[in-house]
């Protein structure tokens, strides 16, 4: 068990919550772990009748922790990784999943939403998908969805330029459901949505969010990201990539 992740289950409702404020709550390894198997008891337990995500502190996700993506780059890295369990049980998950998202979400943090039914925000959240300037492609079917969300022409300049949008924008495009001036009345909103679900028919709630997405499909386009995800996460320009992250310098991509 992480001390990084919080997982309680009270009133039919699964609560995951990162909790590594200090970090902006990035995501290790052994957090991806706890995650995937709170998301599969979820799946297995007919009690748990919805799941909200949601951060401590004053973000939501950075995302990935950098220090493991460079362990995995320079072949340091050991044991199975996670991450791919979780996003194959969000795009398979027949129950609702709702998030409170509390400020900055980046990478994951912005593409597992595209995944949540009911998503409540702060309106100065900041969701960014930075994976080219990093040496990197899209993931969690992103490829797919977030261009299907805001068109293709906004999500091109979130994967390839960084370009952020807040939590305000969000609503207006469509990736969340209201924007709030503070987190804890969007992790109200989201309780509140929660329990509302909670008394809504479950096998009615699952039919329709199945006739709504293809999870077969999604996690099948997961496999393709993932696979070209990983050729490039041992790629030389993304671990030149991640060096130039750390050392807070330009990566030299720039041609001669």
């Amino acid at each position: 068990m992480s001390a990084d992740i919080a997982v309680v289950v009270a009133d039919h409702v699964m609560e995951i919550t990162f909790t590594r404020p200090t970090k902006k709550n990035a995501l290790s390894n052994a957090m991806y772990g706890v995650w995937a198997d709170a998301l599969e008891q979820a799946e297995a337990d007919p009690a748990i009748r919805a799941v909200l995500h949601t951060g401590e502190g004053d973000a939501f996700t950075a995302g990935n922790d950098l220090q493991d993506f460079m362990q995995i780059a320079s072949g340091t890295a050991s044991g199975p990784r996670h991450v791919g369990r979780v996003l194959q049980n969000l795009a398979r998950a027949q129950k609702p999943l709702i998030a409170a998202v509390n400020g900055l979400a980046v990478g994951v943090g912005t593409t597992m939403l595209l995944h949540c039914d009911l998503v409540y925000i702060t309106a100065s959240a900041k969701l960014t998908t930075p994976f080219v300037g990093l040496g990197l492609v899209p993931e969690a079917a992103s490829s797919l969805l977030l261009p299907q969300a805001l068109g293709a022409k906004r999500a091109y300049a979130m994967f390839a330029l960084g370009e952020a949008i807040t939590g305000a924008e969000a609503v207006t495009f469509g990736l969340a459901n209201r924007a709030f001036d503070t987190a804890a009345e969007a992790r109200d909103a989201a309780r509140a949505a929660a329990q509302a679900l909670v008394n809504r028919p479950p096998q009615a709630l699952a039919h329709t969010k199945a006739l709504m997405r293809d999870g077969e499909a999604l996690g099948a386009l997961m496999l393709k990201e993932g696979a070209l995800f990983e050729q490039q996460l041992r790629s030389e320009e993304a671990r030149e990539a991640f060096t130039a992250f750390m050392e807070r310098r330009p990566a030299p991509y720039a041609p001669g």
